[in-house]
């Protein structure tokens, strides 16, 4: 641990507590990987590491709730198809990921995000165990949960392979101070009874997240209404599977009912807004869930999906899509969104108590957003800028865990020109088997 406290001052901090405090010309001092003050400038021991915001906004890091990080090296093939699914992606995935493009990929998606100001994500993917170490190797905060499906994966041989690929998975990460290993069966059409129930059982032995895709189709909803004439969140609890620990991604096709369900059960939801909106999925109602009280944080989906992985894009279209689409721009005020970044993120995953928000005691993952730049002034409302002014090129400086990974915009926690050069090394295969699908 380092010895010295780091002091940031001259940054205007938003809190995100639960007054939501906002601090003009204030200070923070961490000391190792937590904040020990939090408040207005004051005298400090000068044998400490400073760090001179020059007026910058101090966010808690942002946390994104749902990706499929290591999918980049695929990102913006096959964007226009019907069907891409199943047409592209599985296809794609069964013939190209191994371990190696797991870990580049994963290497690639995690210096974009913590470049664009996540400090946390939430990863479903293969080859988990690669994701894991890329992301402590970066020093990036990660729910790492591995895919469970009903065919042969990647990292499988047979159906349903990932529960025990996860059973070691979970016992190597699960004391681990950055990742937490989770299960993520990918959805109710590609996961059997059993095999839901055997993922649910690893998830309450080990307290562990669970999290799936969940009324996101409309295949999906249209199958279990011929064959059981329910909802798949109606199913799912018919199954007993819904609880604190169940991450619901996506969440889009539900009914007054369903909502009611997921509030009983405490169920988390990941708003992923950008991915349902380029895939035409529709709009997910986040606006009863939140009347509700039921936990909603913001997700990209894999970079094939969205095609990004930062938070401050889905930020913005959170807001102009709720409100078009509801025709009422008082809706979803930029505070409330910038609290689905940090604070709502936070208590989906269950970090609600290390994480998202800037308290004294809880752990220094932090955002520096410079103010110099052209699209960041004039500045009347701190959280109307983040959400509708700003974008990733704006994030100055990345703390997570007490460590800057990233500094004056470029990452320090790792070498960015060969993780691109690495990422880019595997493009002429990629397109050479993307062509002859």
């Amino acid at each position: 641990m380092n010895s010295k406290a780091t002091v940031i001052k001259n940054v205007n901090i938003l809190t995100m507590n639960q007054n939501k405090d906002i601090i003009e010309n204030g200070m923070l001092i961490y000391k190792d990987d937590k904040i020990i003050y939090v408040g207005c400038e004051k005298e400090f021991d000068e044998d400490v590491n400073l760090i001179d915001g020059e007026d910058a906004i101090l966010m808690p890091g942002m946390i994104n709730c749902h990706t499929h990080a290591s999918m980049i090296p695929f990102r913006s093939l096959a964007d226009d198809y019907k069907d891409r699914l199943k047409r592209y992606l599985f296809p794609l995935e069964q013939k190209l990921v191994d371990k190696e493009l797991t870990y580049i990929g994963a290497k690639y998606a995690i210096s974009e995000m913590l470049l664009g100001g996540v400090t946390t994500f939430c990863d479903m993917y293969y080859f988990e165990d690669e994701v894991a170490k890329a992301a402590k190797e970066l020093n990036m905060r990660g729910i790492v949960c591995e895919t469970v499906v009903d065919f042969k994966a990647p990292d499988s041989e047979k159906p349903y392979g990932g529960i025990d690929y996860a059973k070691d998975f979970i016992k190597k990460w699960k004391d681990d101070d950055l990742i937490t290993p989770g299960v993520a069966p990918h959805a109710i059409y590609t996961n059997s009874d059993e095999s839901l129930k055997l993922a649910y059982n690893l998830s309450k032995e080990y307290n562990i997240p669970f999290t799936m895709h969940v009324a996101e189709m409309d295949y999906e909803v249209s199958m279990y209404k011929e064959k059981y004439n329910l909802t798949p969140i109606g199913y799912l609890d018919k199954l007993g599977i819904l609880d604190h620990n169940f991450i619901s991604a996506h969440t889009i096709l539900v009914n007054d009912e369903d909502i009611n369900i997921l509030k009983e059960k405490k169920v988390k939801v990941s708003h992923n807004i950008s991915a349902n909106s380029k895939g035409a999925k529709g709009v997910c109602p986040i606006l009863k869930m939140k009347e509700n009280n039921i936990d909603i944080g913001l997700g990209t989906d894999g970079p094939m999906s969205s095609n990004t992985l930062d938070i401050i894009s889905q930020m913005s279209q959170v807001g102009k899509i709720h409100k078009l689409f509801n025709n009422d721009r008082t809706l979803l005020p930029s505070d409330e969104i910038v609290e689905m970044a940090t604070m709502g993120g936070a208590r989906v995953l269950g970090l609600e108590k290390k994480v998202g928000s800037i308290e004294v005691g809880k752990k220094a993952d932090l955002v520096l957003i410079e103010t110099k730049s052209v699209n960041m002034q004039p500045i009347y409302d701190y959280y109307a800028t983040i959400v509708y002014s700003s974008n990733p090129s704006n994030v100055h400086t990345v703390i997570v865990d007490g460590k800057i990974v990233v500094r004056n915009k470029e990452l320090v926690s790792g070498d960015f020109s060969k993780i691109r050069k690495d990422l880019l090394g595997l493009k002429d295969k990629i397109n050479e088997v993307a062509k002859n699908l």
